[in-house]
């Protein structure tokens, strides 16, 4: 038989390491190379030198592009492997930052600087057990587990396909993924697959601070960001009550909005983390003695089992009780300096302030200043979903004073398939050959608590209370849009296995060495091979 290039717990750690050294931060020129160079990895397959038309690179955006590795036996049930390829920055290394894409250097290194971690992360560190470097744990390991899985599938020829699917941009939009439902779907058709069973490889995230525990996750947490833009009325600071602020009527819902458990969700026993105000700030880009009468904040909501329109409809509520309070409190101000209030804040969804342009200025009017937004490149879809809202609001000041509502991307679904009985299976038999196999005590987590894109699989939302996102987000059609029809067409079961690690995003990002190169992938595998074992006409 033909030998394993990533077959041994060593081999595998330097396949981590030669990944890890490949450096791709979201929107640099490494997240760009870094597909093709694994594409050269996996080139070096027989398999793939034999059937080339079976690895393929696909455009995303902005130069970007995800691939795909497909080993196919005679079966069609196939098991699709999704990781993604890029990392956040590495500026929090300081003087270390060189190393922060080696991690057998950066983690001998740091034996020098241990005073300036804390004290888990020393701990972890003179334990030997650990391997630290920017995306050891978030989310590299993955990749080449998946790498390994698939070269083993290749030469022992599984009776199961396994589609390896990895993508960029997965910690900023999503693009990689989003692009790649499409690309799916196509091969899907292309090669007359059955979607078993979505993998990610996302890698264990600690529940509470301190936590050792490994976990398996049936499904993954939703994020969405309802946001809004402050439009008050302008005055000179000599005369501030001529006119209300917008940092002032953004106080108002900041206030309610920040840690409102209104907006929190419990499933399964599990709770979202509450809702946080993610960006506040005035859209004025100079100083004057002008009052700042436009401003804005993007609020992060976490989703279980709610969607795009319960969330508005909830954000708008909260809106409302914030405009109510703000109107009586300047009220109150107004009566004691015996002046005439200017008006009351009112609440409007963004969808409406979009019609109220267009019925006063056209359509035309309407595609105009989004093309105006759209051709500023030093905006992200962030800032231009905030400016489309503020440049129709320019020409319609007679709604104003107000608080328009509006969702800012990226939007991540909630997916859950606890109760689907090859999860099931696959939940109980990793329980079980964790505790006989590595005395791994295995537990379930029914929303991966990372965010991942597992979140663009298996959309189910029979209300279409995703209409309300469409409507609601400035951008959509233009930079920003979800395939949310074609996600509902991939109705495969989700799970996510991944290695233990800890500190995500931190600059003491570290991957258990145990977990990752023998534990995991051993369970991984037994896992897919007792897949194959349930299918009706292949035994294995």
């Amino acid at each position: 038989m033909e030998q394993l290039r990533w077959g041994t717990p060593d081999r595998l750690r330097n396949l981590l390491c030669e990944l890890v050294s490949w450096r791709s931060m979201t929107l640099t020129d490494g997240e760009r190379e870094f597909p093709i160079k694994v594409q050269g990895k996996l080139q070096e397959l027989r398999y793939f030198q034999e059937n080339p038309g079976h690895l393929s690179l696909h455009g995303a955006d902005l130069g970007r592009r995800f691939l795909t590795g497909l080993y196919q036996c005679d079966a069609e049930e196939t098991i699709v492997l999704l990781s993604h390829f890029d990392t956040v920055n590495t500026e929090e290394y300081g003087d270390l930052e060189e190393f922060a894409y080696q991690p057998e250097e950066l983690t001998k290194l740091l034996f020098n600087r241990i005073a300036e971690l804390d004290g888990d992360a020393q701990k972890d560190l003179t334990s030997g057990e650990y391997l630290f470097g920017r995306g050891t744990m978030d989310m590299k390991m993955g990749l080449a587990m998946h790498m390994q899985l698939l070269e083993k599938a290749t030469i022992e020829k599984w009776p199961i396909n396994i589609l390896l699917l990895t993508v960029p941009d997965e910690e900023v939009n999503s693009s990689g993924m989003r692009a790649a439902i499409t690309k799916l779907l196509e091969l899907k058709d292309k090669y007359n697959l059955i979607y078993k069973l979505f993998l990610n490889g996302e890698p264990v995230f600690t529940q509470e601070p301190g936590d050792r525990s490994f976990y398996v996750y049936s499904g993954s947490i939703g994020k969405i960001m309802p946001s809004a833009l402050f439009y008050g009325k302008e005055t000179h600071v000599g005369e501030p009550l001529s006119g209300i602020t917008a940092p002032y009527i953004a106080s108002f819902l900041t206030q309610l909005m920040e840690w409102n458990s209104t907006l929190q969700e419990r499933v399964k026993g599990e709770s979202t983390p509450l809702p946080v105000t993610l960006q506040q700030k005035d859209l004025r880009l100079d100083y004057s003695t002008q009052t700042p009468y436009r401003s804005s904040a993007l609020y992060n909501v976490f989703l279980m089992e709610r969607n795009a329109e319960e969330i508005m409809g909830l954000f708008e509520k909260v809106a409302i009780d914030a405009a109510e309070a703000c109107n009586q409190a300047y009220k109150d101000v107004c009566l004691k300096q015996s002046v005439k209030p200017v008006g009351e804040v009112r609440v409007l969804r963004y969808e409406d302030l979009q019609t109220y342009a267009v019925r006063k200025f056209g359509i035309q009017f309407l595609e105009e200043r989004k093309a105006q937004v759209q051709a500023n490149t030093n905006w992200d879809d962030r800032e231009k979903s905030l400016r489309i809202a503020d440049n129709l609001m320019i020409e319609c000041q007679e709604l104003a004073p107000a608080i328009v509502l509006l969702f800012a991307p990226p939007y991540y679904p909630a997916v859950n398939s606890s109760d689907n009985e090859l999860v099931k299976n696959c939940v109980q038999y990793v329980m079980e050959k964790g505790l006989e196999k590595f005395n791994l005590p295995v537990q379930q987590v029914h929303y991966f608590n990372g965010i991942s894109d597992l979140s663009y699989v298996n959309y189910q939302d029979e209300g279409e209370g995703w209409t309300a996102f469409k409507a609601n987000t400035p951008v959509w059609g233009n930079s920003y849009s979800i395939p949310f029809d074609e996600m509902a067409q991939l109705n495969a079961p989700v799970l996510n296995v991944g290695p233990f690690g800890k500190d995500a995003h931190k600059r003491t990002e570290r991957l258990h060495i145990k977990s990752a190169f023998e534990e995991v992938p051993s369970l991984v595998e037994e896992m897919i091979k007792m897949i194959t074992k349930s299918t009706n006409h292949c035994v294995y």
